[in-house]
């Protein structure tokens, strides 16, 4: 099943909007990626304008600056998730989730599914 972003298809008055052209490729959304905790694993997506995305689908490393240098720490686990709370259960890892790691909790502040790095900093 495809994913369109097209324009809603009601009025803010209720009114249903007629389609102006038919749906055109870059119209096409894609599936979530959800990208979660386990050994390392990146796949390479086809993107617009002849480029590619590094996706991940496992990763259970994280990139976390300690004292004015860049640590790569282990994920232990996932704590929290505000996208989703069923994401935490299946370690689901998205932009904002909490994670434990050994040198603390940390949040991610990338997005593994579009950029194809975990990057993360310490939750005070």
């Amino acid at each position: 099943m495809s994913i369109r972003h097209d324009r809603s298809k009601t009025k803010k008055t209720g009114g249903k909007t007629r389609s102006y052209r038919k749906s055109r490729k870059y119209d096409l959304g894609s599936e979530f990626s959800s990208p979660s905790l386990g050994e390392t694993r990146t796949e390479k997506k086809d993107s617009r304008g002849n480029t590619e995305k590094n996706v991940v689908r496992e990763e259970n490393h994280a990139n976390i600056p300690v004292d004015g240098e860049v640590k790569n720490v282990e994920i232990e686990s996932v704590v929290d998730n505000p996208a989703n709370d069923n994401y935490v259960r299946r370690s689901l890892l998205t932009k904002g989730t909490i994670i434990q790691t050994s040198e603390g909790e940390a949040r991610i502040t990338s997005r593994p599914g579009q950029e194809g790095v975990i990057n993360a900093e310490l939750v005070k």
